[in-house]
């Protein structure tokens, strides 16, 4: 399999004023076993997009014994902590797990109420990077369960309870061979998003249903830019409401950029401009030009015209929809590893929710992936967040991993199938709640887009090599769908059953947006 790397630095040589982030500090090192760790702070400067965000790391102690069952129960009496908006625990061994229930109290910080006890997934190994690639053996990799977004909390209580298990500990005793029902080494931590950057462009904070989207809510057989009221009569870059001056959607940053953040943004230069908060959406024709050009078929097209050749044939592609990139939802650059990993094409996409709960709003949805982000960087140890893009409920695209949009960036999304395919994020938890409609057609629009910049059906089968995991053993040849769930790849509940019940859904409206 041909992956290649491409320096961030060498990038940005053009940069010459780009300044570098000072680096984020260092975690303390793990207790040892029976130890107690020191709790620590992790912080990052950002590139002046908005205020840095951190995260507070909480070693977890023993706790008196389950009453009920007896079970043995580690966490934390309640206690007040620096603010922060989103938890998780994390452990030692990447390959551990956890064989219990995490359940976590947070003090909203505006209120001072206490909220109730809230479920954190603990079944998070599946979304990782492929066995013996370098972001997997890399040796900053932990073991996690699933972020949890609580909203902001200055408080906080946590209890992580074994599973009953007759005749066995918790934790296995000196000399035992017993595998662990809780993980040695765990920690909670509790991670601050920082403030948002600031933005032309605020969503509504409503929250579209599964019946009723919101108005103006793109439907699946509508191309993205038709029909949102575009053509208001008004001229360009002129507010219809006062006729005054209007900052567009994808106008780059202002100030000095990072080399870091250079770097990622010259990864979409072919679609937008250097430090572009979003990559606007464009008609289906805007698009099969924009094909052409990154594809390098426009010049040998106008050859064969002129040759009196056959003209090109036009691909199936569905219309770019809108996608803010990382400067838009203001990623701190300065966490991931400078250099970008790359896999040969995309040829499947894989749908996955985030397991982060529902209680959080549109406008919110930039705050809760840089939160994802900081959890996979900071506190598990990836080289850079999990997924390739990430959708909110309201149906808004987000950048994942850097490496450039049109290109086929490596993730860290479906242990055993990272290579040739990419992630895709709805941020939630659909095991019980439906996705709302906004958001299936956000994973429809993105995915006949970005599949068909790679020549690929989503309503097709295609065939991925396993890297290995608990379904395909490493190196089998399995047949997929183009657009699968997380566990058609992996025995996991993701993307929960909800929205996996809408993927059919997805695959038709894309073959529809790529004028299959």
């Amino acid at each position: 399999m041909r992956r290649f790397l491409a320096s961030s630095i060498g990038v940005t040589c053009a940069a010459a004023l780009a300044l570098p982030l000072a680096p984020s500090g260092a975690a303390a090192a793990a207790a040892a076993p029976g130890g107690t760790a020191p709790a620590v702070t992790r912080a990052a400067v950002t590139n002046g997009a908005g205020t840095p965000g951190s995260t507070q790391s909480l070693p977890l102690q023993p706790l008196d014994p389950d009453r009920a069952s007896g079970a043995a129960t580690f966490g934390l009496a309640p206690r007040s902590v620096r603010s922060f908006s989103l938890v998780g625990v994390i452990w030692d061994d990447p390959a551990a797990e956890l064989h219990g229930q995490v359940q976590v109290r947070a003090r909203a910080a505006d209120t001072g109420v206490w909220s109730g006890w809230q479920d954190v997934e603990t079944h998070n190994a599946d979304h990782a990077a492929d066995p013996e690639t370098a972001e997997r053996t890399s040796g900053r990799a932990r073991g996690a369960t699933a972020p949890l977004w609580v909203g902001a909390s200055d408080g906080v209580e946590i209890r992580v309870r074994a599973e009953s298990r007759s005749g066995s500990e918790a934790e296995p005793k000196a000399g035992s061979e017993s595998t662990p029902l809780l993980p040695p080494g765990m920690r909670l931590e509790l991670v601050d998003p920082g403030e948002d950057p600031p933005s032309e462009d605020t969503p509504s904070e409503d929250t579209p249903s599964e019946d009723t989207p919101s108005e103006g809510a793109e439907s699946p057989d509508r191309n993205p830019g038709e029909g949102t009221g575009e053509n208001t009569g008004q001229p360009s870059g002129q507010n219809p409401a006062d006729g005054s001056a209007v900052i567009p959607a994808d106008a780059p940053r202002t100030g000095v950029m990072s080399a870091e953040a250079t770097a990622a943004s010259a990864a979409n230069a072919p679609l937008a401009p250097l430090g572009a908060t979003e990559i606007p959406a464009l008609n289906r024709a805007e698009t099969e030009e924009e094909y052409h050009v990154l594809r390098g078929t426009e010049a040998a097209g106008q050859e064969a015209n002129a040759g009196g050749q056959a003209p090109r044939a036009e691909p199936y592609i569905g219309p770019r929809p809108g996608i803010v990139t990382r400067s838009g939802w203001g990623a701190d650059e300065s966490l991931r590893e400078k250099s970008f990993v790359y896999t040969d094409k995309v040829s499947a996409a894989f749908v996955h929710h985030s397991a982060s709960g529902n209680n959080y709003t549109c406008a919110q949805a930039p705050s809760v992936i840089r939160s994802i982000y900081r959890y996979h960087t900071e506190s598990m140890g990836w080289r850079d967040i999990g997924y390739n893009f990430l959708v909110d409920k309201c149906g808004k695209i987000y950048e994942g991993r850097a490496g450039g949009l049109a290109n086929p960036v490596l993730g860290a999304h479906t242990l055993g199938f990272n290579s040739n395919s990419m992630g895709v994020a709805v941020l939630g938890t659909f095991s019980s709640t439906s996705p709302p409609a906004a958001a299936v057609t956000g994973v429809a629009q993105l995915t006949a887009w970005k599949l068909g910049l790679h020549g690929m059906d989503p309503s097709a089968k295609t065939y991925l090599t396993s890297g290995g995991g608990n379904l395909y053993a490493k190196g089998t040849q399995v047949r997929l769908n183009v657009i699968s769930g997380h566990r058609d790849g992996f025995n996991t509940e993701c993307p929960g059953g909800k929205l996996y019940d809408k993927l059919g859904t997805v695959r038709s409206a894309a073959a529809g947006y790529q004028g299959r």
